[in-house]
């Protein structure tokens, strides 16, 4: 009785230990995401070497991946299409294929695609940067001449990764449901109809909470990634630990988007 009532009180202090852990970085990445906000409000934050790493960011994070993005894109729309056809000449269905593509690529193929892409190219290579600015005292000269660390080397990064995100969102749906269009003119499926009935369709069938539901899968997520790579990075100590952070880093923005999304999902849509 003894031995199982101590075990019982390791297992309930194991949870507890976990369960501050998690809190605590949970209230400092919500006090980081705030920060983020309340500065890039101010406009004495915006200097010229800011507005510089802001377009850099977004120029590493959004532009040199729209290409990729878009090739992935057209052939996840055209899977999309494939599948679609097979299920619906089963249920004899071919109408529903553009509110279909709407709402696996505006609800949830779109965002989730643009935020995976950017943190797995830019989120570890963010980190990575920082821990080495970090291990190489980069950070510690910086702060040193008078300047905040904060805003000259995480909120521009935030931001651009979060920009970045948005924007390859919207080439996500806007070129899945092109290459969907011409995967299914090409396939043959019925219903299809002109590129103007197919978009008319698309239109139609595009609600209110749809917008709020991208909006939300793309700037928490993007926010959220941001802050948790940038802080993984400075958290580094020694060079051994860069790879740590990286991979850190991104499985901890990969958690955070998924579980975002199915909660936005859920209040938008339940």
């Amino acid at each position: 009785m003894i031995v199982a009532l101590h075990h019982l009180q390791r297992f309930v202090a194991t949870i507890g230990r976990a369960s501050l852990r998690e809190t605590k970085k949970l209230t400092d990445l919500t006090a980081v995401a705030v920060a983020v906000l309340l500065h890039s409000l101010r406009r004495r934050t915006w200097a010229r070497t800011v507005r510089e790493a802001l377009s850099t960011q977004i120029v590493v994070s959004g532009a040199n991946a729209a290409l990729f993005t878009a090739g992935v894109a057209f052939l996840a729309g055209l899977l999309i299409v494939v599948q679609a056809q097979f299920w619906s000449h089963r249920v004899g269905q071919s109408r529903f294929l553009g509110p279909l593509l709407v709402t696996v690529i505006i609800r949830e193929l779109g965002p989730l695609l643009a935020n995976l892409i950017v943190i797995g190219r830019s989120g570890s290579g963010t980190a990575v940067e920082l821990a080495n600015m970090k291990v190489t005292r980069q950070v510690h000269a910086l702060d040193s001449l008078g300047l905040d660390p904060f805003i000259y080397l995480v909120l521009p990064r935030v931001l651009g990764i979060c920009i970045s995100i948005f924007c390859l969102s919207i080439l996500v749906i806007a070129v899945a449901l092109l290459g969907g269009y011409i995967s299914a003119a090409v396939l043959g499926v019925g219903g299809v109809g002109t590129l103007q009935d197919f978009l008319a369709v698309v239109a139609r069938s595009v609600h209110s909470r749809d917008v709020i539901n991208l909006l939300l899968k793309t700037l928490l997520p993007g926010l959220l990634a941001g802050i948790i790579c940038c802080t993984e990075g400075l958290a580094a100590e020694s060079p051994a630990e860069i790879p740590m952070v990286s991979t850190r880093g991104v499985q901890r923005s990969v958690g955070i988007l998924f579980l975002i999304t199915s909660v936005v999902s859920v209040f938008t849509y339940l």
